[in-house]
């Protein structure tokens, strides 16, 4: 007999049109049916043009007739009135299915990469992972959203100020091949950021919808650690196609990773991998230290039935490039550190096509 189960994987085939992303992620597939090889869904859309809703509805009928075992199909598309950002976003392209975001223009994805607690590393994978992604021939651009310890304009070697454009928008400043933005661009040194959630959420917010990034194949997102406001603020200004997560291979770091992991659950964004970083250290002689133990990151992303993108060991030539911003897969791309990245960023694009 079909099961519930069975209908809502099916589903996942089925694209909002003009996103990567699926109906079942997005959180429109409401209701799910399934007796005697019939199967009834109900899908919510908040906004849009009638022909999404008609594509939606004949994509889902063709996806959920190809279960084994289903012999009639009904599927119902409620659509309700459009909200102002939806209006917003139907002018540039399609409609968001999501009431309060914005599809960027010109940008294909958009991947946050974030971590439970901080000392992770999460930085160094997000400036490594841009490169390694614009090394295999993406237009990227990576916008450092900690707000409080900025640390991008350091690990890429960078530190002006964007222009402003014809468009009255800041226009990225760009090394290495990959477009930049962060709050660190816009203070004088060593100045602290001492702000409320508020001007977090505002300032995200205009780093996303009022830079001109042009067109990318991915905008990285550098999250700063923990599920606070920088996070929720990500989340609701525009559809995320994943969240990218970093951790170290103790369980100190994986106990959180779970808490992060729930988090983009909770607020419909697909995790796209689990990067273990730290993974183990070796010594000049030869011998393989497993500093803080290793293999965790694979094993939760076992638990979790999502993809383990790669482990990263410790080199001293990928915290020297980060000192010196010049990321090791820019530097030494050809060596073991570089490689690593390189590896991760090649099973990003697998898991995203």
């Amino acid at each position: 007999m079909v099961t519930e189960n069975e209908i809502r994987e099916a589903l996942k085939a089925v694209r909002y049109p003009g996103y990567t992303r699926d109906i079942v992620s997005f959180g429109l597939v409401k209701e799910i049916a399934a007796s005697n090889g019939a199967a009834s869904v109900v899908i919510h859309l908040t906004g849009g043009k009638p022909e999404a809703a008609a594509e939606i509805k004949a994509e889902s009928e063709r996806a959920i007739r190809a279960v084994p075992g289903i012999n009639s199909v009904y599927v119902e598309v409620r659509q309700q009135g459009a909200a102002p950002g939806a209006a917003a976003a139907s002018a540039g392209g399609p409609a968001s299915p999501w009431s309060q975001q914005n599809k960027v223009p010109g940008i294909k994805r958009i991947v946050a990469v974030a971590s439970g607690k901080g000392g992770v590393g999460k930085s160094t994978v997000s400036v490594n992972l841009a490169c390694g992604l614009t090394h295999l021939g993406s237009k990227v651009g990576l916008l450092d959203c900690d707000i409080y310890g900025p640390s991008i304009p350091l690990m890429m070697g960078i530190n002006r100020k964007p222009t402003i454009g014809d468009q009255e928008k800041m226009v990225p400043p760009e090394n290495h091949g990959v477009r930049l933005m962060s709050i660190g661009f816009l203070l004088e040194d060593d100045q602290p950021v001492i702000w409320r959630g508020p001007m977090i959420m505002k300032t995200i917010q205009q780093f996303l919808l009022s830079v001109e990034w042009g067109e990318l194949d991915y905008l990285l997102v550098d999250l700063p650690p923990g599920t606070g406001d920088a996070q929720l603020s990500l989340c609701q200004t525009v559809p995320l196609d994943g969240g990218v997560i970093v951790t170290t291979p103790q369980e100190a770091s994986l106990g959180v990773v779970r808490k992060g992991i729930a988090m983009f659950q909770k607020v419909n964004v697909p995790i796209l991998g689990i990067v273990e970083n730290m993974s183990y250290f070796t010594t000049p002689t030869g011998d393989r230290v497993e500093i803080f133990g290793h293999g965790g990151g694979r094993a939760e992303a076992g638990r979790q039935n999502v993809r383990f993108l790669g482990e990263v060991p410790i080199f001293t030539e990928i915290r020297e490039g980060g000192d010196k911003g010049t990321p090791v897969v820019v530097s030494r791309p050809e060596t073991a550190p570089a490689r690593a990245f390189i590896s991760v960023a090649e099973a990003l694009n697998q898991e995203l096509k």
